[in-house]
């Protein structure tokens, strides 16, 4: 009984304190001026360098041309056989240059690794800009043991709010349920402090940035 009298006395007190409204202490505190400095890099470089030291896999491409003849490469070299995307335009791209294994994978419990767009490139922590609202949803990146994201350098931006306002602008009035940033492979160093790599998610992840 005592108990419940306290849940409800605080509960009370929530209610009144709710009901009267309380201005913002520092109303100035957000401001439009950048947080982080301005760099004279071109934001690739950027991105390129940060994705490379989180462990990241990068490759620049100069077009699409190239970029189905890297990725050809890479699928030979690592021996990929069931390769899974919901992105069909990726998948009609590959199929223009004749690089038909990309998407023949109809279970992602299964693949060897999934293929992705993204929202955005974010240059100065070297992320992924991921959300609910492309056509993998929210599981292809992260279940799949390699995650190979492909973007275009339209899709860079320096700084992670820069990229939240892209995202903003592209689905006005109806954001995504879920925006999430994926920085290199899934890593952990939990136990005995030693990092283990591909733990929560891919092990691997490869960025291939398509010029255009």
């Amino acid at each position: 009984m005592e108990t419940s009298s306290t849940k409800e006395l605080i509960l009370s007190r929530i209610r009144k304190a709710l009901a009267i409204p309380t201005t913002l202490p520092y109303p100035r505190n957000e401001t439009e001026l950048p947080i982080f400095p301005e760099v004279d890099d071109d934001l690739s470089v950027i991105f390129a360098t940060e994705f490379s030291r989180l462990l990241g896999q990068f490759a620049y491409c100069s077009g699409e041309e190239d970029l189905v003849a890297q990725l050809s490469l890479l699928i030979q070299k690592k021996g990929w056989q069931n390769i899974y995307t919901k992105e069909m335009p990726f998948v009609e791209l590959f199929r223009r240059w004749g690089l038909d294994d990309v998407g023949k994978a109809t279970s992602l419990a299964d693949c060897d690794v999934s293929v992705t767009g993204c929202e955005a490139l974010v240059a100065r922590t070297g992320s992924i800009l991921l959300s609910a609202a492309q056509p993998e949803g929210r599981t292809t990146s992260v279940y799949a043991p390699v995650h190979v994201c492909i973007a275009w350098t339209s899709q860079l931006v320096y700084d992670i709010r820069d990229g939240l306002a892209m995202v903003q602008q592209k689905y006005a009035g109806n954001l995504p349920s879920s925006i999430t940033l994926a920085t290199g492979p899934s890593r952990t160093a939990d136990i005995e402090k030693t990092l283990v790599v591909g733990v929560h998610g891919p092990k691997e992840v490869y960025c291939f940035l398509v010029e255009g």
